[in-house]
Order: C-alpha cells, then sequence, then structure tokens
C-alpha cells in the first residue's frame, strides 16, 4: 500500500515544456479544479475524482534525470487545493536550484486569506519564486501574452514581493 502522505493526485506530467513558464521546464498537472474556467485549455483535470495518484519520489526521480531543466512548473487543475502535497513536492526540489512556479485560478490575495485557514497554502507559496494567478477570462485571452492566458492574469515575482511588501509583476 502506498503512503497517501507521499503522494500527490495529478492528471499528468510533461518533462520538458517552454510554455508552461520561463526556460525549460517539468511540469505537473494537480487533477481536481473549483474554477470551471469557460474555455479553460485543460478541462480534463477539472474532475477531482479523477487522474491518478503519484509518488513524489516519481516525479522528483523524473527531475532529477534531466540536468537542462531550469525549473518546476505546477499547473492544472488547481495545485492550491493540493496545498499540502504541492508543498511536500516544492520542499523535495529547492534544494535542487530549480525555479519554482505555480499557476493558479486564485489570486494572490485570495491565497493569503485562505492561507489563514490552511498554512500550507501559505507555505507553497512561500517556496514558490513565481505565481501566475486569476481565472481565466475567455473575453480576455490574448495569446500574445507571455504564459498566460487572459489579460487579466498577473504574472507575479514571489520573492520581490515578500522582499518589497507589494505585489511585483513581470511584464
Amino acid at each position: 500500500m502506498k503512503n497517501v502522505e507521499n503522494t500527490i493526485q495529478i492528471a499528468g506530467v510533461v518533462k520538458e515544456s517552454i510554455v508552461d513558464g520561463p526556460g525549460l521546464r517539468f511540469v505537473v498537472f494537480a487533477q481536481g479544479c473549483p474554477h470551471h474556467c469557460e474555455g479553460c485549455h485543460n478541462p480534463a483535470t477539472h474532475d477531482f475524482n479523477g487522474g491518478y495518484a503519484c509518488e513524489l519520489e516519481t516525479i522528483t526521480n523524473a527531475i532529477d534525470k534531466d540536468p537542462i531543466l531550469s525549473g518546476v512548473t505546477f499547473s492544472g487543475g488547481e495545485p492550491f487545493h493540493q496545498a499540502e502535497a504541492f508543498y511536500s513536492l516544492a520542499l523535495k526540489l529547492k534544494d535542487k536550484e530549480l525555479n519554482l512556479l505555480s499557476f493558479s485560478g486564485y489570486t494572490y490575495e485570495e491565497l493569503v486569506s485562505k492561507g489563514k485557514k490552511n498554512e500550507y497554502v501559505l507555505k507553497l507559496l512561500n517556496l514558490l519564486d513565481l505565481l501566475i494567478d486569476g481565472r481565466f477570462i475567455l473575453e480576455e485571452r490574448d495569446l500574445t501574452l507571455n504564459f498566460k492566458g487572459s489579460r487579466n492574469q498577473r504574472f507575479i515575482d514571489l520573492n520581490q514581493t515578500r522582499e518589497t511588501g507589494k505585489i511585483v509583476e513581470i511584464s
């Protein structure tokens, strides 16, 4: 029997991506999303009962096999609905000198508020380097944006945000 504490429910992974954040990235797609954004490019990740349980070690081993990766992206689904599991994964990755980015349908402010009820939301935020926040809005879709799907979303430098105490966006 698998140790549930060391697993994460995912829809799948992409071992090398250049469209899910800066540089060459390993992408982990969380299974389960409450947002159901119209026009979502990944609707198969919405069902919380879908996907499969994957051991964190399986993911870290796959990442270790690729020496040219510059970062890891948590996408979805909604990674913050599995904040404890993604925090555990982020902890395992932090010492590998990889940049950590997460997408979230929640805004940064909503995540900070959620962190008051679930400490792992804040713990995960504190390990991330970058965040792309906000729900995808079909009417604001813009294919010219770097890494974002719609104009309302923000690409946030979390290290600078923590340092300055105000949200610092990357253009």
